[in-house]
């Protein structure tokens, strides 16, 4: 059996294991595409030898840019690897300032892009890219090289020797990838991860997956963050069939066309999947309405193992069977379980996906950690809701008297590129310091409280968390996203972007009107009730951490605008700078 030590060797494992037909699977022009596993082998090294030809080298950065996860993207994955150059996946969504930077800060000297809108990106700071040769995309452009060129120049392999050495000469320790982190402030880091820093969480990780092999699982997380790459190469050992969602807009499509087993998904998704099933419950009548939301309350209560006992094992059997299967259908009626990354579930998504029969594994970890740090896992009583699983093999964690997180182990990235500095203030002898703060119960599940930068104290002098006031208050059908202000202030406070969809259903049926958003962030009757809803969140926490005071903005947040990460992470500051106003506004200024 092919032993795995390169990120290039799994596809290689698969053709030993349990070679697949449907290996890697896209949609095109309304059609599900399969590649089988021989197939993704082929065009990865005649993509590999096109490389040679074109004269790329050992150390040589190539870029991948993808609007949507699809099998060029594998392809070209595992295709640059082979000649050991280093890929450079870049998300679609960053400025094109971003774009540059990255682009000459790792010297790209050729890129691959999915489409035309990504290729209009790299054309407008085209002049201002010094190592740059070629651009190849994956779509027919008339402007633009077809990435197909690369695989007709290595269609011929009289050079596969070549490329046979270059793949022996590739060493587990050596850098694979170069993954630029999108951060909430400051210029994107360049993190370094070996062959070794991957492969090693991917055979921890693997042992905690349990699905037979030809399952089929859904991707739509972007390939170029770590948590799903990390996970793709999961599904790649496991032998489980690929199946790339078009897009985030057809993910509800896509599940009941593909039946996954198994889906990774950010806690954001989650809500919104929740909110429209709730939706749909809130709109039945009569006995379905009530029997509807007796599950709902019966589901917040779930506990995994039964621990519940077996009346409430009973009820839940009933509920499973008249209402959550129909939750389960939706989501494609195969569903095992899901992987969540990236931010904190709220433990009532927790419970009630839970008692769907649809678990979330919470995992945590980070970009630098290749990614995972721990992960829940089904089996060996591996699962608690609210945390974040038990630390994976061969990954040491000790909690520093500070409350942060530090761990070390083969996951651990080189360090950022170019950048030793940087790589000293987060690294102390061999652990990394990961800017959480947490706590490990007795049971060896690890728990993370908040994040140590985005703690803030008060002019009291009190120390506040807000990513626990946030995922409070969000559990408000009314609000759709938050951030908790206050530090060095006389008090706590928010500035809320309200669930808008949800308020002019609500408006409609209370006979108020309301023609656009900006009415809604000064409509009197609409702030009464946001005030109720702050209020009932805030009956959770100490007088000194409520929430005193809020503002509505009149805009969605988003990626584009600037409002958050491409993981879906605030980015305080730009938020702050955006409603300066209103955070003046709310303290007296």
């Amino acid at each position: 059996m092919q032993t795995v030590t390169r990120l290039f060797d799994f596809p290689y494992h698969q053709l030993e294991k349990f070679p697949l037909e449907k290996a890697l699977v896209t949609k095109y022009n309304g059609e599900w595409k399969a590649t089988s596993t021989q197939e993704f082998i082929d065009r990865a090294n005649a993509l590999s030898r096109g490389l040679l030809r074109m004269g790329v080298k050992p150390n040589d950065k190539i870029a991948l840019i993808s609007t949507s996860n699809r099998t060029e993207w594998c392809i070209c994955d595992i295709g640059i690897l082979q000649t050991g150059a280093q890929n450079v996946p870049i998300y679609p969504t960053i400025s094109e300032e971003d774009y540059e930077y990255v682009l000459n800060h790792s010297e790209a000297t050729y890129c691959f892009v999915s489409d035309n809108d990504v290729l209009q990106k790299v054309l407008a700071i085209s002049g201002k890219l010094k190592k740059l040769k070629d651009v190849y995309s994956f779509e027919q452009l008339d402007n633009c090289n077809h990435w197909s060129e690369v695989l007709e120049k290595g269609k011929d392999d009289a050079n596969q020797d070549e490329l046979e050495q270059r793949k022996s000469a590739v060493q587990p320790h050596d850098l694979a990838t170069l993954i630029y982190t999108s951060g909430t402030t400051g210029r994107p880091k360049g993190v370094m991860l070996t062959h070794n820093n991957i492969v090693s969480n991917v055979l921890s990780a693997v042992k905690r997956i349990n699905l037979d092999h030809g399952q089929a699982v859904l991707s739509f997380l972007p390939l170029c963050h770590i948590f799903e790459r990390t996970f793709s190469y999961v599904a790649q050992h496991n032998c489980l069939e690929i199946h790339f969602a078009e897009a985030m807009d057809k993910i509800s499509d896509n599940i009941k066309e593909v039946h996954p087993a198994f889906m990774t998904v950010v806690p954001r998704l989650v809500e919104k999947v929740y909110d429209a099933i709730i939706a749909k419950g809130t709109a039945l009548t009569g006995i379905k309405k009530k029997l509807f939301f007796w599950a709902v309350e019966l589901g917040f209560k779930f506990e995994p193992y039964g621990k519940n006992g077996w009346w409430y094992e009973k009820q839940l059997g009933i509920a499973r069977k008249l209402i959550f299967s129909k939750w389960k259908e939706a989501l494609g009626g195969n569903l095992k379980f899901m992987a969540s990354g990236s931010a904190a579930l709220q433990p009532r998504l927790g419970h009630i996906f839970g008692a769907a029969d649809m678990p979330i594994m919470e995992c945590y970890g980070l970009t630098e950690t290749s990614p995972g740090i721990s992960v829940s896992e089904i089996a060996n009583s591996g699962w608690k809701i609210g945390k974040v699983g038990r630390i994976m093999d061969g990954v040491e964690v000790k909690i520093a008297e500070d409350g942060e997180i530090l761990c070390k182990g083969p996951n651990i990235m080189k360090g950022y590129y170019k950048d030793p500095e940087k790589t000293d203030q987060v690294m102390s002898g061999d652990y990394f310091h990961t800017g959480d703060i947490g706590e490990i119960d007795a049971d060896g599940f690890l728990q993370i409280t908040d994040r140590k930068k985005e703690m803030f104290k008060t002019s009291g002098g009190k120390y506040v968390a807000p990513q626990l006031l946030e995922n409070r208050f969000k559990q408000s059908r009314f609000i759709e996203q938050i951030m908790v202000v206050g530090e060095g202030e006389k008090m706590p406070a928010a500035l809320i972007q309200p669930n808008f969809e949800f308020l002019y259903a609500w408006a409609e049926r209370h006979e108020i009107t309301l023609s656009e958003n900006s009415d809604i962030v000064i409509n009197e009757q609409v702030l009464a009730r946001m005030q109720e809803e702050v209020d009932i969140a805030n009956e959770d926490f100490a007088k000194w951490e409520k929430v005193k005071q809020f503002r509505l903005t009149p805009d969605v947040w988003s990626i584009d605008d600037g409002h958050m990460t491409p993981t879906l992470k605030l980015r305080r500051k730009i938020i702050k700078e955006k409603y300066i106003d209103l955070y003046e506004n709310i303290y007296g200024r």
